[in-house]
């Protein structure tokens, strides 16, 4: 198909799809014909506590979805075929993941960008398409795909939203009852900053402490990280300037939910997404 001069676009998911990558598709439709879209629950960027056994794996639902979407093509390997016998190499992004997730998350980032290089070899796709609330490792995305010369432009699409704001995540299945009320605190948090911002607040150490004292307001909430930080370095910045992220990880129970809100200059104004 390159070779036809048509331009393909890859949507790499872990499936137990819903509307936030339904979104994802539509962006690549507009830009690509065909569109690929994989599916597969990567076992190397869970850590050893982590859901990797009870991660929703729903593939018929997963295929329905897509061919609801008229997407041509679903790659769905098995863990076997990805990391065969005496696999032993990974890619790395040094000095953006070591904070926030990957403080948390040990070894996550690795296994990320590990197999989404693998996919953007075996796709080769000239786009690829990620949502922004994952937003700190599309930076390393991003900055894999530069350092490395790859032939694969990297597009970031808006956070999808429920009605009540809390962003669509495939563990938002594991909320039930009060914990699913509970969790909109993340968007009530920084729907609560962006009022603030708004108002003229460019503080970042006094718009991060509102928004845990915000989450931890709700007693089945637990932060595990609430930080601004630059949105190109990922370090901590003491106010508002150029890109900043306002970012969040909080546990619902026992389900680790994450949000954020891009925070851009624009003139003598900020322009605020969540």
């Amino acid at each position: 198909m390159r070779a036809e001069g048509r331009v393909v676009g890859l949507v790499p998911t872990m499936g137990a799809l819903h509307d936030g990558h339904a979104s994802l598709v539509r962006a690549a439709q507009e830009q690509c014909q065909p569109v690929v879209v994989s599916v597969f629950v990567n076992p190397k960027q869970f850590g050893p506590k982590e859901d990797f056994e009870k991660y929703p794996r729903p593939i018929d639902a997963d295929r329905a979805l897509l061919e609801g979407l008229q997407v041509p093509y679903l790659f769905a390997p098995l863990a076997a075929e990805m990391y065969p016998n005496g696999f032993r190499t990974s890619v790395s992004v040094e000095g953006l993941g070591e904070r926030l997730e990957g403080r948390s998350r040990p070894g996550h980032f690795r296994g990320v960008t590990t197999i989404v290089l693998k996919l953007f070899e075996i796709a080769q796709p000239h786009f690829a398409y990620f949502g922004r609330k994952d937003a700190q490792q599309v930076r390393l995305i991003r900055q894999m795909a530069r350092d490395l010369n790859l032939d694969t432009e990297i597009v970031v699409c808006p956070i999808v939203r429920d009605a009540d704001g809390l962003a669509l995540s495939s563990r938002n299945a594991y909320l039930k009852g009060d914990q699913r009320r509970a969790a909109t605190v993340l968007y009530r948090a920084l729907d609560a900053a962006r009022h603030d911002i708004a108002a003229g607040e460019r503080d970042a150490v006094r718009l991060a402490g509102a928004l845990r004292k915000k989450i931890e307001a709700e007693p089945l909430a637990t932060a595990d990280y609430v930080e601004i930080v630059d949105a190109e370095t990922f370090e901590p910045v003491l106010r508002l300037r150029r890109a900043c992220l306002a970012l969040l990880a909080v546990f619902v129970g026992s389900t680790r939910l994450i949000d954020n809100m891009l925070v851009e200059e624009q003139g003598d104004s900020l322009s605020i997404a969540l």
